[in-house]
């Protein structure tokens, strides 16, 4: 499990985040941006709140995917369109993060105001990075290693010189 980091000298974190994370070693999966379109396209809204939580649980889908939970998230990226949508959209991840997050550490989020997204009726989209816990690597890694062995020696050409 990821560690939060606060230095010293630093106050709290502003919001539902954290300053940095240490997290324990194994696989590195990345979350391509996630906007507020159901799995049918279909935008889950047209408000700021609504297409969060949408784009919240396509992150939480493609994590679980992967072998993870929300708990092993390291990094949260998110981009807004508009400023003035900064307020619906902490009240949204206020909403959703205790499921995800029930003991209250929250990974480190940056929060980007950009000019538009891909379709202009997006209105948030949110990449992250997960580590998957070493136990399920040790599982993967021993599947590589049997096949490996198993594989017979390729014979080395002799160079002509």
């Amino acid at each position: 499990m990821a560690r939060a980091i606060t230095p010293k000298s630093f106050s709290p974190p502003l919001g539902m985040y954290s300053h940095g994370f240490v997290a324990p070693a194994g696989d590195i999966v990345i979350v391509a941006g996630q906007v507020g379109a159901r799995a049918t396209s279909e935008l889950a809204g047209r408000d700021v709140v609504s297409q969060t939580r949408q784009a919240f649980e396509n992150v939480r889908a493609v994590i679980e995917a992967a072998g993870c939970r929300m708990r092993d998230v390291v990094r949260l990226q998110t981009f807004l369109t508009r400023a003035e949508d900064i307020p619906a959209f902490m009240k949204a991840r206020a909403d959703v993060f205790p499921d995800y997050f029930p003991d209250g550490v929250y990974p480190p989020n940056t929060l980007l105001v950009v000019s538009r997204l891909v379709r202009p009726e997006l209105l948030v989209e949110i990449e992250a990075m997960a580590v998957r816990p070493a136990r399920a690597m040790t599982a993967r890694a021993a599947r590589i290693t049997t096949t490996k062995a198993r594989r017979a020696p390729v014979p080395r050409r002799k160079s002509r010189r």
